[in-house]
């Protein structure tokens, strides 16, 4: 067992960017801008590169699609003189809009907070502004576009009549019947508001029903803890689960966004994790080669060293590093990752390391229908049993062009 008092922080190694095969120069700039930000509070590291050998505006672009303006912004800004000055004078201007867009939402998160605490509903706003300020110290410090808040399951309706006080409304218009059912099977719901569509998304489960991670959403409350911002005391998940959370949200992704390994990073890095406490959830969900994977990744990716529990649970799972060289080749070559394709599906369940995670994961993606099936026939609420079968007729439809395209889409 492992003692959670132990100092498990990870210090930045060489950087390990131009060791990884098929990257451009860009994307290795990259990788060093978030290593040198990432370890900036624990160690000063020697850094240099050549402006002359970089597509910036490509390489601003890329920041931007990754999600790390923030960090790459404040690692280049010693180095602005030696940058052609419209390119740095671009990503500032990157920076600043970011900023703004981070604030105006901090701002609807906690209009928004308020309305649903005037209702009397639990509510624990996650990733966002409540992740940028723990990890980053400042909202702004962080990428994120919209509002990500947890209600308990059976809080749903109460809280999207308090998000409509607060003058959002649901993107997905749901009967009765369809409402129930999209509760039990699916995860959040998105909701449009003046300024835009998709600002807010009200979670009721971290993934949905089909993965097969079913976490202990009464458990995730209990054990909330709390900060303050902008004046406001607000919940939010503590430490060990917030890793947990953030490794399962990044998987789902097939890690689309490196700004989700630079945050489980800095988490394992900057707050205070009970690694026993964290083996025994994981082992619990079965998500055990999930997590070691996410900081497997962050690891070869930013060069912080492994803490002294992954390097152990490691040797339980030599699973992990096949599947770490087929991550890190799409997240390098920044390969498009269909996620309704037979390969993702097969990604999914060779993520999990019990039998029984990867039977339910399939059982359930064949037999839950949602809002294709909803929308593709309209039966009456008494016939509602009978999109179980629409499910399997659609899902055949599709299989049956496997042998003609190599993927398929569910």
């Amino acid at each position: 067992m492992i003692s959670a008092a132990a100092d498990l922080r990870p210090v930045l190694t060489d950087p390990v960017a131009s060791r990884l095969p098929g990257t451009t120069p860009e994307f290795e700039l990259l990788l060093d801008c978030c290593a040198k930000r990432l370890a900036s509070s624990l160690s000063k590291c020697t850094w240099s590169f050549d402006p002359q050998q970089h597509d910036w505006k490509f390489f601003i672009t890329l920041a931007e699609h990754h999600g790390v303006t923030p960090l790459v912004y404040h690692s280049l800004t010693p180095h602005f003189d030696r940058l052609p000055l419209p390119d740095s004078a671009l990503l500032r201007e990157k920076y600043e809009e970011n900023a703004r867009k981070t604030l105006w939402l901090t701002g609807e998160l906690i209009r928004a907070q308020r309305h649903l605490e005037v209702c009397g509903i639990k509510a624990m706003p996650y990733k966002g502004a409540v992740l940028a300020q723990t990890l980053y110290g400042a909202v702004t410090e962080r990428q994120f576009g919209d509002i990500d808040i947890l209600v308990r399951p059976e809080d749903v309706g109460a809280a999207k009549d308090a998000l409509a006080t607060a003058g959002y409304r649901p993107t997905i218009r749901l009967n009765p019947r369809q409402e129930r059912a999209f509760i039990q099977a699916g995860y959040e719901c998105p909701f449009d508001g003046p300024a835009g569509a998709h600002l807010v998304e009200l979670h009721w489960r971290i993934l949905p029903r089909f993965y097969s991670v079913d976490f202990d959403m009464a458990g995730l409350f209990e054990k909330a803890e709390w900060s303050t911002m902008h004046g406001c005391s607000i919940p939010t998940l503590c430490p060990d689960d917030l890793l947990l959370v953030l490794c399962v949200h990044a998987a789902k992704h097939v890690w689309a966004q490196l700004s989700w390994l630079c945050d489980i990073a800095e988490l394992a890095r900057s707050q205070p994790i009970d690694w026993d406490a964290v083996w025994q959830r994981a082992s619990s969900l079965g998500i055990r080669r999930i997590v070691i994977l996410n900081l497997l990744l962050a690891h070869d990716l930013f060069g912080s060293v492994l803490p002294i529990p992954i390097q152990q649970w490691l040797e339980t799972d030599r699973t992990c590093q096949i599947l770490k060289v087929e991550i890190l080749r799409i997240i390098t070559l920044g390969l498009p990752y269909d996620t309704e394709s037979l390969a993702y599906f097969r990604l999914m369940i060779r993520l999990r390391e019990r039998i029984s995670d990867k039977a339910r994961f399939l059982w359930r993606l064949i037999w839950s229908p949602g809002i294709g099936e909803w929308s593709a026939v309209q039966v009456p609420e008494w016939f509602f049993p009978v999109y179980h079968f629409v499910r399997l007729g659609r899902l055949a439809k599709r299989i049956g062009g496997l042998f003609a395209t190599g993927t398929v889409r569910l």
